[in-house]
């Protein structure tokens, strides 16, 4: 789907601790309510073991998603996988068919509806939840007819589900991207753009989002947004059954454009274009103006950002997969620096601007096949896992000792918990960085995935290397190596008041291994000496970040706390007291 302006586009229930979903929708409607996001929250995509980035396989087949989830996403530790509309659509080898839809029956180009629910069950078994791009703007276009590739018949004013009265009044294309009116109301690109204001569209929509959750999906990436009224979409939501569900909307916002992202605040997160956008300049020019990437632009707990997408890849709005190693440099930045709910997109490559993905017809897509060459892949290439690894380790840590050159090397550490340096020079660089991190010594993540290459921090904390040109660095606590290296271990003491029944013990679980990885069967048993509150310790790396919850368990019946997630980080020195009370 194209426009003359910058408009390109044409389950597991989110968390594994009940306490945490529940959590999450309270936030979700107190932001709807009062326009802004829940106090001290980060980025609102649903809690999922601590995982929250999110690949974007373009134009992959469900069959190929569910192998991937088993043998890469899930393994690199990628929370979400974003996959393509799940529509029925307009016949056509361009990739801009799968935003023309036809009806709302769950068959496309790139599986069946059997095949697409196999995909989720099978993504969430590898710990991977799914996010579907919607479609709910518009239809196909207004200058077609004929039979979507499920067999269903359309034409300008009739679909299976939709006739003329449902459809907006103007029948004229956007020429006027100042006029608000005719942005959310006229026809993108010759689409026939639904009456979103309709109570009969609005609730036809919202039957088809809540039969993709049916089937096990986590969250929405809405297409076109900025072409639906804000309030419009606040209403489909609300529509839903499980109106909690996670949204994040495609708004192309520009400075001097009526519609901006945060106007669609209400009803979920909304994409930074404004992020790629200064990704792509600071790479051409000057990577140390990335200390301040996030001022001016949406809060970072309601900002999705990606280096690259579909639509920017092809328009020169960001950087692509052809600007070659600063496109992974940029990627490493993506996952290493604290603002906004980061996506990495994996596509395949063009030179034609329609080109489908390699082997597309008009009604089939084959499996993606990364060896080919044909499909880009990040989401196996070394510095990209590295970097997920890093970004799920240092969590929500504060950036420290900042240091740039003033041009194209920056360094910067993860509080205790990571270190990362980036040179965007043509040159080789040799320094000595100063961290927070442990003594010890520690994986290049960016380098090597099996830990060939190592560094080691000294007392101090500082440690010397040579980065290569247009390379970086990545350390962190969890990947390190070396008998008497290891990061330091520290004994956590836990203490919680909470009152039980006879035959209920306490427990604390959490998002790491040693907290049962939220399976409170597997959980840390508290002892009941001190009872009322229940006491013990727990052996976690010096500098990890961990998301935790105290049970009751008696026998296989468990009873969860109430509110969300605790957080908290083990100190450099391996040391950390947890004083809780137990939330009714």
């Amino acid at each position: 789907m194209r426009t003359a302006h910058q408009d390109v586009h044409p389950g597991k229930r989110p968390g594994r601790a009940p306490l945490a979903t529940l959590a999450t929708t309270v936030a979700a409607a107190l932001a709807l309510v009062l326009g802004v996001a829940p106090p001290g929250a980060q980025a609102q995509t649903p809690p999922n073991d601590g995982k929250d980035v999110i690949l974007n396989l373009f134009q992959w087949t469900w069959d190929a998603v569910a192998a991937e989830c088993t043998s890469e996403i899930g393994p690199a530790g990628f929370g979400y996988v974003q996959v393509s509309p799940p529509a029925e659509h307009v016949p056509g080898d361009a990739w801009w068919t799968s935003y023309q839809p036809v009806s709302y029956q769950i068959e496309s180009k790139l599986g069946t509806r059997a095949e697409f629910a196999a995909m989720v069950s099978t993504c969430n078994a590898a710990g991977v939840e799914v996010i579907a791009d919607a479609v709910v703007n518009h239809m196909a276009g207004a200058d077609s007819a004929g039979y979507g590739v499920a067999g269903s018949p359309y034409a300008e004013d009739s679909f299976p589900m939709y006739s003329g009265w449902d459809f907006n009044d103007c029948r004229s294309d956007i020429s006027n991207y100042q006029d608000r009116w005719e942005v959310q109301h006229c026809r993108l690109v010759a689409l026939q753009d639904l009456r979103t204001s309709s109570t009969y569209v609005r609730e036809t929509i919202a039957a088809y989002l809540d039969d993709l959750v049916s089937l096990g999906v986590a969250g929405f990436r809405i297409d076109a947004a900025k072409h639906v009224p804000a309030a419009d979409l606040e209403a489909i939501k609300a529509a839903m059954d499980h109106s909690d569900v996670y949204w994040v909307h495609e708004v192309i916002g520009a400075a001097g454009e009526p519609v901006q992202p945060s106007e669609y605040l209400g009803s979920g997160d909304s994409h930074e274009f404004d992020y790629a956008r200064e990704l792509k300049h600071a790479f051409d020019a000057n990577i140390a103006s990335l200390r301040y990437v996030g001022d001016g632009k949406l809060p970072s707990d309601r900002a999705g950002v990606f280096v690259s997408n579909h639509d920017t890849e092809r328009n020169g709005e960001s950087m692509s997969y052809q600007w070659g190693a600063k496109y992974t440099l940029a990627n490493v930045f993506l996952l290493s620096w604290p603002y906004g709910s980061p996506t990495v997109y994996s596509g395949y490559t063009f030179s034609d601007y329609d080109a489908g993905a390699p082997g597309a017809t008009s009604d089939s897509v084959p499996d993606a096949e990364c060896s080919s060459g044909a499909w880009t892949c990040e989401q196996r290439w070394t510095e990209v896992q590295g970097m997920v690894g890093f970004h799920n380790t240092v969590g929500s840590a504060s950036v420290t000792r900042w240091w740039d050159d003033g041009g194209n090397h920056v360094a910067y550490g993860r509080g205790s918990a990571g270190y990362v340096t980036i040179n965007n020079n043509s040159w080789d660089v040799t320094r000595t960085y100063a961290t927070d991190l442990p003594a010890g010594e520690y994986c290049d993540v960016v380098a090597a995935a099996d830990c060939s290459v190592t560094r080691t921090v000294a007392g101090d904390g500082t440690f010397t290397a040579t980065v290569p040109a247009y390379g970086a660095l990545a350390l962190h606590v969890g990947a390190t190596s070396g008998p008497g290296s290891v990061t330091p271990q520290g004994d956590v003491d836990v203490a919680v008041e909470a009152t039980t029944t006879w035959g209920q013990d306490v427990r604390i679980v959490g998002s790491r291994p040693e907290l049962g990885s939220w399976d409170p069967a597997s959980g840390v048993v508290l002892s009941a000496d001190g009872y009322p509150v229940w006491t013990g310790t727990v052996d976690l790396p010096a500098g990890a970040s961990f998301e935790y919850k105290y049970v009751k368990v008696d026998g296989g019946d468990v009873d969860w706390e109430s509110g969300g997630n605790r957080t908290a980080t083990v100190g450099a020195d391996g040391s950390l007291a947890l004083d809780d009370t137990w939330r009714s």
